[in-house]
């Protein structure tokens, strides 16, 4: 990244660190698009970017299995900031681009981050075929459904496929994801079915994995209300095939607001409702000299479901310009699997 590009990173970061939640997600969107509760996703156009919104990003996580016979979690994320409701080409793009990679073991976790300038080729989304890059991250295919993903830091790295003939998965009511009682939404599908293959880059070497990965694509303009602090998010792959979502975005003056989503083995998707899914956090521990949560019970009575979440890694922070808590989990209780949980806004 030139100069130029590198001080308008900057100010964005710290816009960021200034904003109330995370990201900014909780600040104005005058003159952006806002979501739509009667719009339909269409594929494999929404695959790709919507620059008439503020935020987006595609998210990837992956429980993986080592040929060593350890565990690991990986996660790739690439996000979409408009600075304007404007277009404009080269510099005068209003986009910023910015992507995290991490690679989580039981005893170390790994955590690297990039930016660029939208407008210039540093960075950017294609549909189809698909491709998503920021410099030499690049997660790409004929398809969203068949894809390799490379990227890394310093001390790690990985080079996977993942793959799926599942069908895409609508969140909230048909795609249409409230975020907060006073109506803030997005627009969010996930594919929660990959299997994924490939080879890790670690200190001590290289590990061939296979495993489960989970992709959740959200775009919107004001994602949170301005009171909300932070959410939990949980993304679980259970026994017997079937998929959870569930988050609870915390709001210490309107109160906490949860959504969840049951995904049957087939894909079929049946949402909940703010309040029919709680996260109980059962213990804390002290990471980066802050209080997280690293046990959790969940509970969504609509799925007789009551389980215990626990950090495989309680350790799993990553330092970045906006710091938050990522790792993998185990589920154990009514329903055993494993999945990953994402904290944000604890300061």
């Amino acid at each position: 990244m030139n100069a130029k590009g590198y001080s308008i990173a900057l100010m964005f970061c710290a816009s960021f660190a200034e904003a109330q939640g995370f990201a900014g997600l909780g600040t104005d969107a005058e003159g952006f698009a806002m979501p739509d509760a009667g719009y339909e996703f269409e594929f494999p156009t929404d695959h790709g970017p919507h620059p008439a919104y503020r935020i987006e990003w595609w998210y990837l996580t992956a429980n993986l299995d080592g040929a060593d016979g350890q565990t690991y979690g990986m996660q790739w994320t690439l996000f979409r900031s408009a600075l304007a409701p404007t277009e404009g080409d080269g510099w005068s793009s209003p986009q910023i681009w910015f992507g995290h990679a991490a690679l989580t073991t039981k005893t170390a976790h790994f955590a690297a981050e990039r930016f660029a300038r939208g407008g210039i080729g540093q960075a950017g989304v294609t549909a189809e075929p698909f491709e998503a890059w920021i410099d030499d991250w690049r997660l790409s295919g004929p398809s969203l459904s068949d894809v390799s993903l490379r990227a890394g830091g310093e001390e790690f790295g990985y080079d996977l496929t993942l793959k799926t003939d599942a069908p895409f998965v609508p969140q909230g009511e048909n795609g249409y994801s409230v975020k907060a009682a006073s109506g803030q939404a997005s627009h969010y599908y996930s594919q929660p079915f990959y299997e994924v293959s490939g080879t890790l880059a670690l200190p001590d070497g290289q590990v061939e994995v296979t495993g489960q990965g989970w992709l959740d694509r959200e775009w919107s303009s004001e994602l949170l209300a301005r009171s909300q602090e932070g959410w939990d998010w949980f993304s679980l792959h259970l026994g017997g095939g079937a998929r959870l979502m569930g988050f609870v975005l915390r709001d210490d003056a309107a109160g906490d607001y949860t959504s969840a989503t049951w995904i049957a083995p087939d894909g079929t998707p049946t949402p909940y409702p703010d309040g029919a899914f709680t996260a109980e956090p059962l213990r804390a521990a002290e990471v980066a000299g802050r209080d997280i949560p690293v046990r959790w019970r969940l509970k969504l009575p609509g799925q007789a479901l009551d389980v215990e979440v626990t950090a495989v890694n309680e350790q799993a922070w990553n330092p970045l310009a906006f710091p938050y808590w990522e790792g993998p989990v185990t589920v154990t209780g009514s329903h055993a699997g494993r999945g990953y949980l994402e904290m944000t806004g604890y300061e």
